[in-house]
């Protein structure tokens, strides 16, 4: 049996009894032959309580600093974790992401992993211990401060982990039993999936889908290591999420690859604003001034649409969506530079929301598009913006109809199950 990469969300380990249910698990992988290493998120809402915590000292804390405090969750758990462990019989040793050999480039709170160098999980392994690797965290290449990678963190150091290891398989456990077809928290119906391939993974969690990060996806898909997501608190088989398909056995045909649906989800998303830049003239150049001010003040943006300008004026307007998060920096940068660009005047939208229907099978079936769009406004719900590729529709709606949107959309297309509602197990955590 070869080695496993176990990654367990906040959820899994919120508490003492979490714990010592995870810890059987890990114990169970080592007593069937697998060498085992195992990443750790911080315990329940812990991450989310020192960012409060640090606000009420700071309202902006220093970024060396505020990773010192946020990796201290990861910490707490990777050393529970292994006590549990130990207390039934088996051998377990934790270690800091520094300690585990993730080296990651200087920018604090959204660092990005350059290397792994897992020296001494590699001789922990080899003298038969369990490895416990706290997640989310890692120790900067150049000066050598401990680092933090962001939300979804703890996923992308178990991918890492798992490619510098050639690891077999990196199993992610959180609280649902898989990747759905849409959030089970808003469609009841929705239907576990059980092998998915990379890109449209990659699509549905850069849509909003929260049970897999991109960044974790892309790096999994880079390596070629298979995903396998599912629940912490069952021992039901999960999602499969590789670049082949998953052959699963049948009694009447024997071996037999599990074939890929038209349509493998519906995401959506909240935690976007939009902001339109109004007047602006339509010549060569004002959208590269526009954008190359928003990426030099190190923002992401999302979807992006111009008007047709208007013939009297000869000015038009540019939307474009981004995190909610960098709404104020976006409209300050802009502001900063209103006489560069020459634009009229900017609005910002944080009450928006949207939604995204993601299939491999969408290109060569020309009726989804036109069915994406009827269900929508058969819920009567009013598109803002659109946005496409070759395996996934966008739109951008009112916040308020989100759920509602979600929910025809998934009808539509016949995704909804009409067995068992979708269980969560673990409430909101990941």
């Amino acid at each position: 049996m070869g080695l496993v990469v176990q990654k367990y969300g906040g959820s899994s380990v919120a508490d003492a009894e979490g714990i010592k249910r995870v810890a059987k698990r890990i114990v169970e992988a080592k007593k069937n032959g697998h060498q085992v290493v195992v990443v750790v998120s911080a315990m329940g809402d812990t991450t989310d309580e020192l960012i409060d915590l640090a606000e009420q000292v700071s309202p902006m804390p220093a970024g060396r600093e505020f990773d010192m405090l946020l990796t201290a969750g990861e910490r707490i758990s990777m050393a529970l974790l292994a006590m549990a462990i130990k207390n039934l019989g088996h051998e377990a040793q934790s270690f800091t992401g520094s300690q585990a050999g993730v080296i990651t480039d200087s920018v604090h709170n959204k660092a990005r992993i350059i290397d792994v160098t897992p020296g001494r999980i590699r001789t922990a392994l080899d003298e038969g211990n369990i490895a416990i690797v706290a997640g989310f965290q890692g120790v900067s290449q150049d000066k050598k401060d401990i680092t933090t990678l962001g939300r979804g963190g703890s996923d992308t150091t178990a991918v890492a982990l798992a490619a510098a290891l050639d690891a077999e398989v990196c199993e992610i456990y959180t609280d649902v039993d898989g990747v759905f077809t849409a959030d089970p928290r808003v469609v009841k119906k929705a239907q576990k999936i059980d092998w998915i391939a990379f890109e449209d993974m990659l699509e549905l969690a850069a849509s909003g889908s929260k049970v897999l990060l991109h960044r974790c996806v892309e790096y999994a898909r880079r390596y070629n290591i298979p995903i396998h997501v599912r629940s912490s608190f069952s021992g039901l088989q999960g999602t499969w999420v590789s670049s082949e398909p998953l052959v699963q056995k049948t009694q009447q045909q024997g071996d037999q690859k599990v074939e890929q649906a038209i349509i493998s989800g519906v995401a959506h998303d909240t935690s976007e604003a939009k902001v339109t830049v109004v007047g602006v003239p339509d010549k060569p150049g004002e959208a590269a001034a526009i954008f190359r001010t928003i990426s030099d003040a190190e923002i992401n943006i999302d979807m992006i649409v111009q008007n047709v300008s208007a013939a009297s004026t000869g000015l038009t307007d540019i939307s474009f969506t981004l995190p909610k998060a960098e709404g104020r920096k976006a409209i300050d940068a802009l502001e900063k530079n209103k006489a560069g660009i020459g634009f009229d005047s900017l609005r910002y939208d944080d009450q928006i929301g949207k939604i995204s229907l993601v299939g491999a099978g969408m290109k060569t079936n020309p009726g989804v598009t036109a069915d994406f769009f009827q269900a929508l406004s058969d819920a009567g719900v009013n598109i803002e913006l659109i946005s496409t590729s070759e395996i996934r529709i966008s739109v951008v709606t009112r916040a308020d109809d989100v759920n509602e949107a979600v929910r025809a959309v998934h009808s539509a297309f016949g995704l909804d199950s009409d067995s068992d509602e979708a269980v969560v197990y673990g409430g909101t955590g990941r």
